[in-house]
């Protein structure tokens, strides 16, 4: 510690501070003045690092409450989910079939209640078409063969004539011997055809002013309808299906069909 001489301090203190002790107690006062300032916080820096703060607590909460809002809803929108396909598939069927009463390639009456305990593929054609019902029938057959292997014989395919003027019954067994044996062929007269089309939303058109004896097209729908063992629609395979299709298609129904009836 700088001190300073008891002479020099006596010398101030007579001539009450003259101008010789001025400059000496000044350089005194200057040394002190540069000695170096320190300030120390009143706390540790430690002890502003915390491992779980407020912030990072309340940051925790809210994203924990984010997350279970989140999953939540996510679990509400699988539950709506899986009860609109229940809901589509009881009551989101389209409207197709319905009571008719035709008459087979055998002579035999066949109604809607014939199609009840199988599975029923029906397709809508005429003996007189050149190429697609012809290509649609053969698909058909060769769908059955593999389906009959994994299912067994419990499908029932049916071709209903959308010509009746030209389609007896007589003319569709020889039709039919070129296809699968277990086909049944259907016709009426023009009205009874006319509103088992309606009732399957089939679509068919002869042209204007023809006769039995002329040579023309009939524009008709191309789909197989595949109808469950109640009579009741399931799908309707168009044109570009394939077999592949049609057969993972219906072993799903099948499948499905089990648990519902035991």
């Amino acid at each position: 510690m700088i001190s300073v001489s008891r002479r020099a301090l006596q010398a101030c203190t007579r001539e009450a501070l003259g101008n010789r002790c001025a400059p000496q107690i000044r350089c005194h006062r200057s040394f002190f003045t540069r000695l170096p300032h320190r300030s120390y916080s009143s706390s540790s820096p430690q002890s502003a690092v915390g491992v779980f703060t407020p912030k990072s607590a309340a940051l925790f909460i809210l994203t924990g409450l984010g997350l279970l809002w989140y999953f939540r809803q996510e679990k509400a929108k699988l539950i709506e989910q899986q009860e609109k396909e229940r809901a589509s598939k009881a009551y989101g069927r389209p409207m197709v079939g319905g009571p008719f009463s035709l008459t087979t390639h055998t002579g035999s009456t066949y109604t809607e209640q014939d199609l009840l305990g199988k599975w029923s593929l029906v397709y809508f054609g005429f003996t007189n078409c050149p190429d697609i019902c012809p290509a649609e029938l053969d698909k058909m057959g060769l769908f059955l063969n593999a389906a009959e292997k994994e299912h067994g014989m419990i499908f029932n395919p049916v071709f209903v004539s959308v010509d009746p003027a030209r389609d007896s019954p007589a003319r569709i067994a020889v039709y039919l011997k070129d296809f699968h044996p277990a086909f049944t062929g259907l016709v009426g007269s023009y009205q009874a055809v006319k509103a088992m089309c309606k009732a399957y939303r089939v679509y068919f058109s002869t042209p204007p002013n023809t006769k039995p004896e002329d040579d023309y097209l009939v524009d008709h729908s191309i789909f197989v309808y595949l109808m469950d063992p109640k009579g009741q629609f399931v799908e309707a395979f168009g044109q570009s299906v394939t077999i592949e299709e049609m057969l993972q298609k219906v072993h799903e129904e099948i499948e499905a069909w089990k648990p519902e009836t035991g």
